[in-house]
């Protein structure tokens, strides 16, 4: 099965290159990493003799945001123990730089056979973490044959994943019966994992909540806020998080907005990077001021007048900061029926009126619970994104109710971190037992 499955990833490559190739040459994309990934020659990290070594896995940025609280949390239980971080994406691996910058980051190899037999041999780890359920079968039989344990952390699994796995079963079969451990958000989750084969699951909510900012005070946030001038009094609506054509319909509704709201500031967030230069194209032909945030070296100041400039945040890192400037929050990537939503969390800790549209998929318990308290508004297309910004915008004490209620479900749900973390300490100890029985029969023989 491990070389079937060389081979079937062999031809997707093939079958994918030219639009591989197009990508790498025209965005910059798929270039970095690229024959780490494919040799599994990542660098060897400095370890310490005589301890546990942990590798921890987020995919890109969300993935590495939630691994923040988790590495710092574990690292304080074990401050004996080495931990290593790896991510996919070039994004993922600039922000794991900043969030880790004493750990050793390296890429996530690809699941061919080499590949990850020497990613492996070189990072030599006793515990390999995967932030969320990032499932790849020659990598997960070849660690549990090196006797390495195996942990999900903040599992999902949405109906179309489980779909996919259930019409995978056959190439998939016994992969995730070889993980020791998942840490799921939710029990409906927990239904997919173990429908998939998973042999211990424990639900411990979701570690997101207790790495979600409530001050809005905070030194980024209020770093922001000089750089961009915002002044008492002026609304700030974030969109963050957006795909194509989503800027279009919130610039549409801004210009609108701004007819009735003279002191309103728009934060405008694409989701991808490569979508900035096509936003900023966006923004001059609208014939709106605006500034790109990549530009901004220090504070502005600008005159009392209708046209505030339109921030393009074109820069990484700065999105759960910007949430915190919000009085109305859009989250994107939930109005096309394509992507199942984005992040909501942050924007509701922070106390903004959240709005996002219909296809929030990826985060089905998180929107289900959130509209049950009453605490964010899903709204069925850009009419009705119009309708309830402008509703919010010009009343104060339904922005204000719909926030209180949002950052009280958030402060409500915390915790997650520190049962993943109980989770991961079983895991270590059974691990250690298992090191000293092995060097034990070892010496005997």
């Amino acid at each position: 099965m491990p070389y079937l499955l060389n081979v079937i990833y062999l031809l997707i490559l093939i079958i994918f290159s030219p639009w591989l190739l197009y990508k790498a040459l025209t965005t910059g994309k798929y270039r970095r990493g690229l024959w780490t990934k494919f040799t599994g020659r990542v660098p060897t990290p400095v370890a310490r003799p005589q301890t546990i070594t942990v590798w921890f896995h987020g995919v890109s940025v969300g993935e590495i945001h939630l691994l923040r609280q988790v590495v710092a949390g574990y690292r304080r239980r074990h401050p004996d123990h080495a931990c290593v971080v790896s991510t996919s994406t070039d994004t993922g691996f600039d922000e794991a730089g900043k969030a880790f910058p004493d750990l050793p980051v390296i890429f996530w190899p690809f699941d061919f056979t080499w590949a990850v037999h020497r990613a492996l041999a070189r990072v030599r780890p006793d515990l390999v973490v995967l932030a969320e359920g990032e499932i790849w079968p020659n990598f997960i039989r070849a660690a549990r044959r090196l006797d390495i344990r195996m942990a999900v952390i903040n599992g999902r699994m949405s109906p179309r994943s489980a779909r996919r796995h259930g019409k995978l079963s056959w190439l998939l079969r016994g992969t995730f019966g070889r993980i020791d451990a998942c840490a799921v958000q939710t029990e409906e989750y927990a239904a997919g994992f173990r429908n998939a084969g998973a042999p211990r699951i424990v639900v411990t909510g979701n570690v997101k909540y207790d790495g979600a900012c409530a001050d809005r005070d905070n030194p980024r946030t209020r770093g922001l806020r000089d750089l961009l001038g915002v002044r008492p009094g002026e609304l700030v609506w974030v969109a963050g998080s957006t795909q194509d054509p989503e800027e279009e319909i919130v610039l549409g509704i801004y210009r609108r907005a701004l007819e009735k709201h003279a002191n309103l500031r728009l934060v405008l967030v694409p989701r991808h990077k490569e979508r900035f230069d096509p936003v900023a194209d966006l923004l001059e032909r609208s014939g709106l001021p605006y500034l790109r945030r990549s530009r901004l070296t220090s504070p502005t100041r600008h005159p009392a007048t209708p046209s505030l400039p339109v921030l393009l945040l074109d820069t990484f890192g700065e999105l759960s900061a910007a949430w915190g400037l919000a009085d109305v929050a859009f989250v994107g990537g939930s109005l096309d029926g394509k992507r199942g939503g984005q992040n909501m969390i942050e924007p509701a800790a922070y106390g903004a009126a959240v709005t996002f549209g219909p296809s929030t998929w990826n985060f089905k318990d998180t929107v289900a619970r959130l509209l049950q308290k009453q605490a964010a508004i899903q709204v069925p297309d850009a009419a009705g994104l119009e309708w309830e910004t402008l509703r919010l915008l010009a009343d104060a004490a339904a922005r204000g109710a719909l926030g209180q209620a949002a950052r009280k479900f958030v402060t409500d749900q915390q915790g997650a971190t520190e049962r993943t973390l109980e989770m991961l300490d079983a895991l270590c100890w059974v691990q250690k037992l298992s090191s000293r029985d092995k060097k034990a029969r070892a010496t005997a023989g």
